[in-house]
């Protein structure tokens, strides 16, 4: 069941809770994140974006990430993750992606609104939303190992209303001091600065670099506006970890499938740890006041 437009975001925004960005980069992460979606009974994003395209081959994965949301019972958007190519971008939209990242953080901000609005126009004019991001988080989200907020830049409030309103974007991806990938002390996020952000722009906000953090600190993200939460360090870790274990007993090369289950099965039950997770912050960050929303 193919999840369209904004109104889970939207309602995640409102009631305090968060939907969660999955990563996939093959058959089995798909496979994975589509199963934890149907067991959780959440709304889930299936993100196939640029980095795994450059594994599996963009129409490959594409359609793999797609056939998969369409054919399943649960609610599933397949969302382009940190894309900086308006024609990648282009050709997601016109397959039939539910949602797409423009990711131009890394540009003079003059740029990023440019860049950001030239993928608005076109989402926009295909029914799918956009995300965009504004400051710069350290590490990488591919590999990245005992990274540290070095080398970051935190989003600024002022700034972010600026940027939204210059964009029409419906979703705002900050940096708060979350890190791409596991970090060897635990990471404290920049929580008044998030509260901040919140009443400045009218529409729900992205925390990428979600592995990893303290469960306070995740959850008092949620509590603080943030409506989708981007997770990849951890189900890679997941996956790794199964098939390394599972490796030893497919020595004789006779049970690959078994290898392959393994890596896809421990996917499943890192995602659906995660989406039940978020689909409780309330209860249990104690949610009291409401969450602003708007703009979508």
């Amino acid at each position: 069941m193919l999840l369209t437009g904004t109104d889970a975001l939207t309602a995640a925004a409102r009631d305090g809770r968060a939907i969660p960005g999955f990563v996939a980069y093959n058959l089995e992460t798909v496979q994975g994140i589509v199963a934890a979606a149907e067991a959780s009974g959440t709304p889930v994003l299936l993100q196939a974006g640029s980095s795994a395209f450059k594994h599996a081959g963009r129409e490959a994965l594409m359609g793999l990430a797609l056939h998969a949301a369409r054919r399943s019972t649960a609610r599933i958007g397949v969302h382009l993750d940190h894309s900086r190519d308006l024609t990648e971008i282009a050709a997601c939209v016109d397959a039939g992606y539910t949602s797409v990242m423009v990711d131009g953080s890394h540009l003079p901000f003059a740029e990023n609104i440019a860049l950001t609005r030239e993928a608005v126009r076109h989402a926009h004019a295909a029914g799918v939303w956009v995300e965009a991001e504004l400051g710069a988080l350290a590490g990488d989200e591919d590999v990245s190992t005992d990274a540290t907020a070095d080398g970051g830049s935190m989003t600024d409030p002022a700034q972010a209303a600026e940027f939204v309103a210059a964009t029409g974007i419906d979703a705002l991806a900050v940096a708060v001091g979350n890190v791409h990938g596991f970090t060897a002390r635990p990471v404290r996020l920049d929580l008044p600065r998030l509260e901040r952000i919140r009443s400045a722009v009218p529409v729900p906000l992205v925390l990428h670099g979600a592995s990893g953090l303290p469960e306070a600190e995740l959850l008092g993200a949620v509590r603080r506006g943030v409506a989708k939460v981007n997770v990849n360090a951890e189900l890679r870790r997941a996956y790794l970890t199964a098939v390394a274990s599972a490796v030893p007993n497919a020595t004789d090369g006779a049970d690959v499938v078994a290898t392959w289950a393994a890596g896809r099965d421990a996917v499943a039950a890192t995602a659906l740890r995660i989406a039940g997770q978020l689909a409780s912050a309330p209860e249990v960050a104690g949610v009291v006041e409401p969450v602003p929303t708007g703009g979508l």
